[in-house]
């Protein structure tokens, strides 16, 4: 039992694993992809449709990252090229989403009786790995989704802290004047972070979808992309902050999952273990007392400013 809850809390990790990670290089760059909550929900939307419509699980996903793509790239040319208000724009796009995707949705298939599904993304178990006791049911015996995750965590370390290109990104959100003056292109290098976040975030959202439930409705993230917006800061915008961040509400939510079905609504109501994560992030928000905030975080640039 206590091997198939922390296993399951890994698996509810992942999805928050690709949205936070991708958050923290985003804002080390200065901008706050606070589209996100939008951006996992079309992805959610694109990988069931994608894998619903061909079969395929693969197509699905790139239904998704296309969908988080093309998401992020409006909050781009808005926010980086336009200047406009990120949280603003954020919470205007994350309210478009919503719509469009309830409306496709029923355009694609009406009003169907019974929910549509499809087969969820089988676990891999790793041979000679996964026979570990304890350890191996727990890391090595999940889909392929949650394996890719265990590169990320020390890829986008690297890459922000050990390469020239994770010092410029850096320094866009400390000084962008500076990467200015060194001859590059600092909405670029915007864009190329905002991006990236757009196709990660659409993995992200299809790991309910296909990688997990096997099916999509409206209110599949239910906040998670916030949760993962919440946990960059709480992580204090580094990768190694964010993963433990991560797996902290990974297990929250195993425990709210667990705790429904055991039937503990006799004694709390369900409703009190669903937000846990919810209460977990205001908690943790609220006690954190320091935070290394980028300078120049939800500032846009100007040559002429």
């Amino acid at each position: 039992m206590i091997i198939s809850f922390l296993s399951r809390a890994l698996a509810m990790s992942t999805p928050l694993l690709f949205g936070s990670i991708s958050e923290v290089i985003a804002e080390r760059s200065g901008i706050m992809v606070t589209a996100i909550e939008g951006i996992c929900l079309i992805g959610a939307w694109g990988g069931f449709v994608g894998t619903y419509l061909t079969g395929s699980a693969a197509i699905g996903l790139m239904m998704a990252m296309l969908c988080g793509l093309i998401v992020a790239a409006i909050y781009g040319v808005i926010c980086i090229t336009m200047k406009q208000h990120q949280v603003v724009t954020g919470t205007a796009l994350n309210i478009l989403v919503a719509g469009f995707c309830t409306y496709f949705q029923r355009v694609l298939f009406g009003v169907p009786t019974t929910p549509l599904k499809i087969n969820p993304l089988p676990k891999l178990s790793i041979p000679l790995l996964s026979d570990i006791p304890v350890i191996g049911q727990i890391f090595f015996n999940q889909n392929i989704l949650t394996y890719v995750v265990y590169f990320i965590i020390p890829i986008a370390y690297f890459l922000l802290y050990k390469t020239s290109l994770g010092l410029i990104i850096r320094s866009t959100g400390e000084n962008p004047e500076s990467v200015d003056v060194a001859g590059i292109n600092v909405n670029r290098v915007r864009y190329s972070v905002v991006l990236l976040a757009g196709i990660m975030g659409g993995i992200a959202g299809a790991y309910y979808s296909v990688g997990y439930l096997g099916m999509f409705t409206s209110n599949i993230i239910g906040g998670r992309g916030w949760i993962a917006f919440a946990i960059c800061f709480l992580g204090n915008w580094n990768p190694r902050g964010a993963a433990i961040g991560t797996v902290i509400f990974g297990f929250t939510e195993a425990l709210a999952i667990y705790m429904q079905t055991i039937g503990s609504g006799a004694f709390f109501p369900n409703e009190l273990f669903i937000a846990l994560p919810y209460i977990l992030t205001i908690v943790l928000t609220v006690g954190r007392k320091n935070f290394n905030v980028p300078a120049q975080l939800g500032i846009a640039y100007s040559k002429e400013g």
